[in-house]
């Protein structure tokens, strides 16, 4: 029996092929995310493995500087870390030296204006020279380091980027005003900011405070332990020494680096999950194409496996030689899969280089356990799927070797089948109804496993489904194709089964494809409605890296002729009724020109009178309505009761709570300003915005958009978001059309006498061609149609439970992008039968009239 199944391999390799095609597909992606995963982190590791090598013990101010939340700088207290708190850590008994350190975010711009690298990797630093004028940590590779307000040092990657010489004049900014300052140095350094494609630019220490935080104040502060002191005695000792506060944050060197380690393998971990995750659903097609594969093979082979049974060989043998074919198809497409995925490991990795020149780079990581994972993950995917062809193969009575023909299935295995279906299709159905209902959070695991049965029920019914489908397009395709449409139509039913399994492959993809388009049609359709609804304004200021704004540019920006309103949009995080809110600022005299919301009580001029406007969600969880007063309490820990002034529909681009500007400032001098709103004389112009661009002083790192950039912005978000996931999905479609090619092939072989017959009364060639392209038609776009529904079904219901987090939130059906997806079905159906149609038409006739 073992060698029966190793010469059937060898028999029927060419049918195989398309099944050893989709393993190895599936598991080459499997291989190829692990290897990349694993490459990438090994490289972010070993970039980032000096970042730490001369900190023993570090002390932060989470509060200090732009890398600071707004929540943060909301909550900052008076502790701070200054030159006295360096001089007293310095003088510990286990500290060989201290070091302040200014950090925060510096934009470089190029001789052309335009930000080097990206907004959210530019970093700024201060130049602490030793005695001897130099600063271990940064070593000059050419000039020297700044000594005053007018000079910078840049790193060497930046200043090679951007062409700097030494002597050059660079434009620098953080989130305020340009600085002109002249290079005088360039560095090398281990810094993980540069090592990952970020630019580093060091002033001395005053102009760094000055721009980066404030006059005398440093972000954290290194310790170096003496030596016979350990790290952690070290910590111990400055904990008393540290200023009060819950910014004040401390650690060891040791723990910074496992921080850091974590936080690699967890980024990479994800990464590696979303991967596998659709190799999965690649595999999963896989299986309906492995399954449909065995099963055909032995519908062909029936009077084979009977007469096996007639001359002794038992079930179990059976049963057992199927499988071995399975295993054997398994193991090598998988160890092809292996090799193709060392490939797409490589290919990722040059791909993000391209994509981002800055992002380490290494050699290859092939771990045993890769090659382990990718083998098992085969031959498992494999045998499993041909267990039951396999035990169906083992059912064949001996006196079937007498007859010719399929076996058909039973009554009762149909109704089984059938009823198996409809349970957990209208399990499925009710659970994603009631999640969707729910309307917030608590109902995604209700849709997630409703979505589960709900899926699995439909491809259990697909057969049951297939033949009133398909029999509505009938009488179009006889019309229109004449004899050979018929004929397609009825090969597409004539079994069930068959073309189910085939068409599966092709819901699953399309499921999943119109499930993501109508999220981001709905989801875009819902931010888009926010800007527009409660925008006014014609410009919105705001830092490229959604960072905080200086205090300095509204101002300027409010002296820019042409402008007839603006204001600071500020943000504040201060408790209200015992629960921390999110506060809005903004001016009130310019309010109602600036920004549009929908009052249900109250009135929007209450701000000017001190009082606070909440949304309805808010008024609802505080049992407040217009003319309430809510307790608030302050950055500095006082209280004050505030009138609500209005209530107004929750949504849109201003949060939950609204305050003027004047009242914030009150009690938080400093608030953080997230955006500048403005209006122009003569709306959205060209003028003005080159304007506003020259109060910036033509800051690099600061963004000018109208209200339709902001919604570009949203929409090329969502837009690459779709497109990548479009991209990981596109490995799941190439194996359902190589399941499409697989089924029409085998079927050409099946019917060879029936193709012969129909050549022999007067079907020419071309008919031929025509009626095998029908077929794989119709089953590509009756999966794809049901894959549709699905897709739009559970995208309804995933929209209701995210209302609660997105007001507005409406399912919006793209129908021409649902239409383009059934045509593209159409499309891969005419590709995937190009090869089955052309072996068909040039069958002998009396050749395949003679076939047994």
């Amino acid at each position: 029996m073992y060698r029966t199944a190793l010469r059937n391999v060898l028999a029927h390799k060419g049918r195989l092929l398309m099944t050893a095609l989709a393993v190895m597909l599936g598991t080459a992606f499997v291989a190829g995310t692990m290897v990349f995963s694993d490459t990438f982190g090994k490289a972010m590791r070993d970039s980032n493995s000096k970042s730490y090598s001369d900190v023993s013990v570090q002390v932060v101010d989470r509060a200090a500087g732009s890398g600071a939340t707004a929540r943060e700088k909301s909550e900052k207290s008076a502790a701070t870390l200054t030159d006295a708190t360096v001089q007293q850590l310095a003088a510990l008994p286990g500290a060989a030296g201290a070091r302040g350190v200014v950090s925060g975010f510096t934009g470089v711009a190029d001789k052309n204006g335009n930000l080097i690298g990206k907004a959210w990797s530019a970093k700024g630093a201060n130049f602490a020279p030793g005695a001897d004028g130099r600063d271990a940590r940064y070593p000059m590779a050419e000039g020297q380091g700044p000594k005053n307000a007018k000079e910078i040092a840049l790193d060497r990657k930046t200043a090679d980027k951007a062409g700097y010489r030494i002597g050059d004049t660079v434009r620098v900014a953080s989130n305020g005003p340009v600085v002109e300052a002249k290079l005088t140095g360039v560095f090398t350094t281990d810094d993980p900011v540069v090592n990952t494609g970020g630019t580093l630019t060091l002033f001395d220490r005053a102009t760094a405070q000055q721009l980066l935080l404030e006059p005398g104040r440093y972000s954290s502060i290194v310790l170096t332990a003496k030596p016979g002191t350990s790290e952690g005695d070290l910590l111990a000792q400055a904990g008393p020494k540290l200023p009060a506060g819950q910014q004040i944050h401390s650690e060891t060197g040791q723990q910074l680096k496992d921080d850091e380690q974590k936080m690699i393998e967890e980024g990479t971990s994800s990464m590696r999950t979303m991967l596998l995750a659709f190799a999965g659903i690649s595999l999963f097609v896989g299986i309906f194409i492995i399954a449909n594969t065995f099963t055909m093979l032995v519908a062909q082979r029936t009077k084979e496996l009977a007469l096996l049974r007639a001359i002794g060989a038992s079930r179990k043998q059976v049963t057992r030689s199927v499988l071995i074919e399975a295993l054997v198809i398994g193991a090598l497409s998988a160890a092809a899969g292996l090799v193709a995925g060392i490939g797409i490991g490589a290919g990722l990795q040059s791909l993000v280089a391209e994509l981002d020149s800055g992002m380490p780079t290494g050699s290859l990581v092939i771990k045993p356990l890769t090659v382990v994972v990718t083998l098992v993950v085969g031959i498992v995917v494999t045998v499993l799927s041909a267990l039951l062809p396999a035990v169906r193969a083992s059912r064949i009575a001996p006196v079937a070797a007498m007859s010719s023909g399929d076996q058909p299935s039973s009554q009762k295995s149909l109704v089984v089948r059938n009823t198996i279906g409809s349970v957990l299709t209208a399990g499925g159905g009710a659970l994603i109804a009631y999640g969707a209902s729910t309307g917030n959070s608590d109902g995604r695991i209700p849709v997630a496993l409703g979505a589960l049965l709900a899926l699995v029920g439909v491809f259990v019914l697909l057969p049951l489904l297939s033949r009133p489908v398909i029999a509505l397009v009938g009488p179009a395709l006889g019309k229109l194709f004449g004899t050979p449409g018929k004929l397609a139509r009825q090969n597409a039913v004539r079994n069930p089964r068959r073309t189910a399994a085939t068409a599966a492959a092709l819901t699953i993809g399309l499921t999943l494809v119109t499930g993501l388009t109508v999220l981001g049609a709905s989801i875009g359709g819902a931010i888009d409605k926010a800007v527009t609804s409660s925008m006014r304004a014609d410009y919105v200021i705001g830092a490229a890296n959604d960072m905080g704004l200086s205090d300095k540019v509204p101002a300027e920006i409010a002296k820019t002729p042409g402008v007839t309103a603006s204001s600071p949009m500020t943000t504040v995080y201060w408790e209200l009724n015992g629960s921390t809110r999110a506060i809005t600022g903004l001016n009130q005299d310019t309010f109602d020109k600036l920004v549009s919301i929908e009052l249900t009580s109250g009135s929007a001029a209450a701000l000017g009178q001190g009082q606070i406007l909440v949304d309805e969600d808010v008024a609802k969880k505080n049992g407040v309505s217009a003319g309430s007063a809510v307790t608030v309490t302050y950055p500095d820990e006082s209280t004050g009761k505030v009138t609500v002034g209005g209530v107004y529909k929750a949504g849109g681009m201003l949060g939950p709570v609204i305050l003027a500007n004047s009242e914030i400032t009150k009690h938080e001098p400093q608030p953080y300003v997230s955006a500048v709103l403005v209006k122009g004389a003569d709306g959205a112009t060209d003028k003005l915005k080159q304007g506003l661009k020259d109060a910036t002083g033509a800051n690099p790192v600061i963004e000018v958009k109208s209200k339709q950039e902001v919604r570009d912005d949203f929409s090329q978000i969502i837009s690459f978001a779709l497109n990548m996931m479009y991209g990981l999905l596109a490995m799941s479609v190439i194996v359902a059309i190589l399941g499409v090619i697989n089924t029409l092939a085998m079927s050409v072989f099946e019917r060879k006498r029936e193709i012969g017959m129909l050549r022999a009364i007067g079907l020419e060639r071309g008919g031929i061609k025509r009626m095998v392209r029908l077929e794989s038609v119709v089953i590509s776009v009756f999966g794809a149609g049901i894959g549709v529904l699905l897709g739009c079904f559970l995208a309804w219901a995933i929209n209701g439970t995210l209302k609660s987090s997105m007001q507005g939130l409406t399912t919006v059906l793209p129908f021409g992008q649902l239409a383009l997806f059934l045509a593209l079905a159409g499309v891969v159906g005419l590709v995937a039968a190009f090869w089955p149609a052309r072996r068909a038409s040039k069958l002998d006739i009396l050749a395949s009239i003679k076939t047994d």
